[in-house]
C-alpha cells in the first residue's frame, strides 16, 4: 500500500517505520524537509522524503496526519488531499488547564470533524490517537498476552478497511468505533485517561473486565 505521511515527528516516525517494514511504501512530507528526511532515513529502505505535505497527500492511497492538533486543520487545508482519499487523524486536541488536561475543541465539533471539513471528499478515519508513540514501536503491541485493541471512527466502510489493514499489520486488533461523530468521544476518553497517567494512576484500572459491564454475551 502507499502510505503518504504529513509529519515528522513521533507518531508520524513510529507509525511509519513499522509500516515501512511490513512492506508498505511510505513516503513524509513535512514542513520541515530536513526533519522528513531524518524521518525517512529512520524508516528504512522502503521510504522516501516528497517535498511537503501536499506531495505526501498526493501520493498516498491512506495519508496520515501527524502534526500538532493546534496546526492539523491548516496544514491539512494547505495540503489538499484529492478527493477520495483515506486521511487517518492521530491528533490529540488537549491542553493543560487549571483543572488539568481538557480538550481544545470542548463543546465540538470534534478534532477529526474540523480535519473533514478542512480536507472535503476525503475520507477521515479516527484512529492511533489513544496510546503514546513509544507503544507504536513495539513488535508487537501486546500487554499480558492480549494484543492492543485501537479504535476506528468514521463514516466510510472502506476506508474503515485499509485503516483496520494498517491496523492488523502493526500486531494490533482493529475495532470499528462507529462513525466519525462519535470520535469526540474517542478524543475526551483519551483526554481522560492521560490525565490520569499523568496524575500517577493507571487509567487501564478504571474499566472492568467485560463480563461485569452488564452487557450481554454475545
Amino acid at each position: 500500500m502507499r502510505i503518504g505521511i504529513i509529519g515528522a515527528g513521533n507518531m508520524a516516525r513510529a507509525l511509519g517505520g513499522q509500516w515501512a517494514r511490513a512492506g508498505h511504501e511510505v513516503v513524509f512530507g513535512a514542513r520541515s524537509a530536513a526533519r522528513a528526511a531524518e524521518a525517512a532515513q529512520s524508516a528504512g529502505a522502503r521510504a522516501w522524503v516528497v517535498a511537503g505535505p501536499a506531495a505526501a497527500a498526493e501520493f498516498g492511497e491512506v495519508v496520515l496526519l501527524a502534526v500538532p492538533a493546534d496546526v492539523a486543520e491548516a496544514v491539512v487545508a494547505a495540503a489538499a488531499p484529492p478527493a477520495g482519499r483515506v486521511l487517518v487523524d492521530c491528533t490529540n486536541p488537549i491542553a493543560p488547564g487549571p483543572l488539568g488536561l481538557h480538550l481544545t475543541t470542548a463543546g465540538g465539533p470534534s478534532m477529526a470533524e474540523r480535519i473533514a471539513a478542512a480536507a472535503p471528499g476525503t475520507h477521515v478515519v479516527k484512529a492511533f490517537n489513544a496510546c503514546h508513540e513509544s507503544v507504536w514501536r513495539l513488535t508487537p503491541p501486546v500487554f499480558d498476552g492480549r494484543p492492543l485493541a485501537v479504535p476506528l471512527c468514521g463514516d466510510d466502510p472502506g476506508a474503515l478497511a485499509l485503516v483496520g489493514r494498517l491496523t492488523a499489520d502493526l500486531g494490533a486488533t482493529p475495532v470499528t468505533a462507529g462513525p466519525l461523530a462519535r470520535a469526540g468521544l474517542l478524543e475526551a476518553a483519551t483526554a481522560f485517561a492521560i490525565g490520569l497517567w499523568f496524575a500517577g494512576h493507571d487509567a487501564q484500572a478504571v474499566l472492568p473486565p467485560r463480563q461485569y459491564s452488564g452487557v450481554p454475551a454475545a
